[in-house]
């Protein structure tokens, strides 16, 4: 008899489990693998049989989310545990200024609890706080190989109302464990720690709009104070932030319409689903025809479409020298029950069912970009985590109907 611990590659074992077309070292990523041999009847005939046994080797799943302040990161976290169920909330009984929220499968921690430097250290040295020179990559990297290997951390809190660093919190490794902020992909150790990462792109101009929108009419703002702050920011958002999406397997990037000429509020978007090629775990999304160049107009009698309509497009590209799969939306919905029709066009979505993504889009309708292109591909994007997740944990996630 084969005893488990016998050598024999997983390749080898795959074949002579006949399941050699599943042998590559991708399908076991993130898995224990190992042979044992099992008596098998059939027909009245005896014999022993290869068994090819599979475990996950994976306590918890890591996502690492890039994006500057204000690009909506809030907002993507509630769309992606919204596939998993449930409503992410602080710690309870913690420090009512945590940053952390916690739902039944993930735990979402904001890398500002990373800095070195307090808002009064930064302002002595003169330092902004993307600067990494601000940030305690050391223990971010510590930490968050603990949460991977099953141990739980005493984390500080960054208090963005005292701009001081509070005592720690205890965070206890969760299913799957979010890391969100301005530095998740900087520092190669703790990029190298995240099962998927995911950069919010968001342009100048568009950027630009949101802030007025939230600062300006929200928090009595001026214009040229907000224009003056984000000038501010620029040199080292450029220098330290914008250079981390070249890491990310997926990029969502928001752009100003191209259907309405010198549009600036930012009220139309046009907004791109950048997926790389040859990821292990997943496969990209498409509209139509994989591989192929499509340009989609489908305003007409199964989708309405007040001034100035919608434009789907997808096809390959190169990004940063990699090769990648570009769906991309301009302009919004007006009726989001009839995203449906669109759903029908996408194949590899990661969706459990057909409309699936139509209802969790109806389900967050009041969440910002619901309409658009960002809701949309937040959506889809949650659905490529969630599938992750079930191949890494061996673990499958019941759609949320």
């Amino acid at each position: 008899m084969m005893a488990p611990t016998q050598a024999l590659s997983a390749d080898r074992c795959a074949r002579s489990a006949g399941l050699a077309s599943k042998s590559g070292s991708s399908f076991f990523q993130g898995q224990q693998v190992f042979c044992r041999s099992a008596v098998v009847k059939s027909c009245g005939v005896t014999r022993r049989q290869s068994v090819l046994v599979v475990r996950s080797s994976q306590n918890t799943v890591i996502i690492g989310l890039a994006a500057d302040s204000g690009c909506g990161k809030s907002t993507f976290m509630r769309r992606m545990t919204s596939c998993f169920g449930g409503s992410p909330k602080p710690p309870a009984g913690g420090n009512p200024d945590s940053n952390t929220l916690i739902s039944e499968t993930a735990t979402v921690v904001c890398l500002d609890d990373y800095h070195s430097l307090d808002r009064f250290g930064r302002k002595e040295t003169g330092l902004t706080a993307l600067d990494p020179k601000a940030q305690d990559f050391d223990t971010m990297y510590e930490q968050t190989q603990a949460i991977k290997d099953g141990k739980s951390i005493d984390k500080l809190i960054y208090n963005h109302v005292t701009g001081l660093l509070d005592p720690p919190e205890k965070i206890s490794p969760p299913k799957m464990y979010v890391i969100e902020g301005l530095h998740p992909f900087h520092d190669e150790r703790v990029r190298n720690l995240c099962d998927v990462k995911i950069y919010l792109d968001i342009s100048p101009e568009v950027k630009f709009a949101w802030k007025v929108q939230r600062d300006s009419k929200e928090r009595g703002h001026s214009v040229e104070s907000i224009e003056a702050s984000i000038k501010a920011r620029k040199p080292d958002f450029d220098a330290y932030i914008d250079p981390q999406k070249k890491y990310a397997d997926i990029i969502i990037q928001v752009l100003p319409t191209q259907l309405i000429p010198d549009e600036k509020e930012g009220k139309v978007l046009r907004v791109r689903m950048i997926q790389k090629e040859g990821v292990k775990l997943y496969d990209p999304a498409y509209l139509f025809d994989e591989g192929s160049t499509i340009s989609w107009i489908p305003c007409g009698r199964k989708l309405t479409c007040s001034f100035p309509g919608i434009k789907f497009q997808y096809g390959p590209d190169t990004y940063f020298g990699e090769e990648v799969s570009v769906l991309e939306m301009d302009g919004q919905f007006d009726k989001l029950e009839e995203l449906i029709y669109v759903e029908s066009h996408l194949s590899n979505t990661s969706a459990k069912f057909y409309g699936e993504i139509t209802q969790q889009m109806l389900k967050n309708s009041t969440f910002p970009g619901s309409k658009n292109g960002t809701g949309l591909f937040q959506t889809m994007v949650g659905l490529k985590i969630r599938e992750v997740y079930e191949k890494l944990m061996q673990k499958e996630v019941k759609p949320m109907v």
